[in-house]
């Protein structure tokens, strides 16, 4: 047990000493945080420029009256005594940069109307001058039909059904969108780390093979303390980056209205304003939060270490076999190594469905499975899984990983010591069922 301590502290010092490894570490969480706060100073910072219109209303739509917004950055200007194409000639000279032409129509089924400009408008642009004259549109059938149009507004309905969850610690809201993104984003990270994690033990023991330092390390312990401690001590590097990442990124979201003592402020300002835009991101972020204070989130980081460990030590020892075969023949490798990323992949594919239809015969299948059940079930880890399913879920992966671990042992003690031949997986399988 001494000699696989051993193996695992020089696996994992080895690595966390590299610079690279602590570039990554440090810089990951500097540029999310980056992105996030660029992400926030973009959204709430909206476009300096006027956007002048101008409208040439021949069917009397807008009666006059301008559809601008009290916030809205778009200047609208009716124009007389001009035809569509005497004023598309003079609207650019006039500072115009673009005009909408509303020519006699049908007021039950409007045709002809066009939106003149230099070049593209953009799609915000395009939607406030398309809602705007939908609204007018709209106000002038309640008109004709003879629909007061406050009396319309209190018999329209648009609600938005609440989701409480009746849990044991009482009624809790559930917030749909963000219990999704959370069990996808769970999903995704663990099918990264299996593919991240995987390759680089396979590289790894590729390594010490090629460079001949398994044969001298293997001469002092038996094959299987090498792989063992190779997988737990490359492990223990990913599981150390995922920690600091976890402290970086809360510890920034902290110090970040210090860097940026104006952003936060401003954004409390437009919070309070009576844009209906700004009132809808602000509406955004309180539903975010509060769906992430309801989460179960003690279950969900428990879940994760689980899988994490779980997941990587399974797919490890496979790699860490088809490592031990292989030499230099980088293709040879990819070959060989194919077949442990197919059930990697069809995790992923199951968890995509699983996020939205957690109860499917095929969300159970994939959270049993033992190749998939890491990436499935934390896709379906927001949602309420029963116990059995995750109590037998851990059950199998354990013993699935001791029983491949068994196996893959038998391959790396032979493939490690074997050089110049070309290994096939029928090879490998007699070995691993060798006595």
């Amino acid at each position: 047990m001494n000699k696989i301590g051993l193996i695992i502290q020089r696996e994992y010092l080895s690595r966390v000493k590299k610079r690279s490894f602590l570039l990554t570490t440090i810089l990951v969480p500097i540029i999310i945080i980056g992105f996030y706060a660029a992400i926030i100073a973009i959204s709430i910072s909206g476009s300096s420029d006027t956007q002048k219109v101008a409208i040439l209303d021949e069917a009397n739509l807008f009666h006059g009256n301008s559809p601008n917004d009290k916030d809205d950055k778009t200047a609208y200007t009716f124009i007389q005594h001009e035809s569509e194409q005497s004023f598309k000639e003079k609207y650019k000279d006039q500072g115009y940069t673009s005009f909408l032409y509303v020519p006699q129509t049908d007021i039950t089924n409007p045709k002809g109307l066009k939106l003149h400009s230099q070049s593209a408008v953009s799609l915000p642009a395009k939607g406030k001058i398309e809602n705007a004259v939908n609204k007018a549109i709209e106000a002038s059938r309640l008109s004709s039909a003879q629909i007061d149009p406050e009396k319309y507004k209190a018999i329209n309905s648009d609600i938005s059904i609440d989701n409480t969850v009746d849990s044991a610690n009482g009624e809790k809201k559930s917030v749909a969108g963000v219990a999704y993104a959370v069990s996808f984003a769970a999903g995704l990270l663990i099918y990264m780390i299996l593919l991240i994690y995987g390759m680089m033990v396979m590289r790894g023991v590729m390594e010490e093979k090629v460079n001949r330092i398994a044969e001298v390390i293997v001469s002092s312990v038996k094959p299987f303390q090498l792989m063992l401690g190779k997988i737990i001590g490359i492990g223990a590097v990913g599981l150390t980056q995922f920690g600091i990442w976890i402290i970086l990124v809360i510890g920034l979201q902290f110090i970040l209205p210090l860097i940026f003592p104006g952003l936060f402020h401003q954004m409390a300002v437009q919070a309070a304003s009576n844009s209906d835009a700004q009132a809808g991101a602000s509406s955004t972020f309180l539903t975010i939060s509060e769906g992430l204070k309801n989460l179960p989130i003690v279950k969900i980081l428990f879940c994760f270490i689980f899988y994490f460990f779980g997941g990587y030590l399974l797919y490890a020892s496979l790699f860490a076999a088809v490592g031990s075969v292989v030499s230099e023949d980088q293709q040879e490798a990819q070959q060989l190594v194919f077949p442990i990323m197919m059930p990697i992949i069809l995790g992923f594919v199951i968890m995509t469905k699983a996020v939205n239809d957690p109860d499917s015969s095929l969300a159970l299948f994939g959270s049993l499975f033992p190749l998939t059940s890491p990436i499935v079930m934390m896709g379906r880890i927001t949602y309420d899984v029963p116990w059995w399913q995750l109590g037998l879920s851990m059950v199998l992966l354990i013993l699935t990983f001791l029983f491949l671990t068994w196996l893959t042992a038998k391959i790396y003690r032979t493939g490690i010591l074997l050089y110049g031949k070309k290994v096939t997986w029928r090879e490998m399988w007699k070995w691993a069922l060798r006595k």
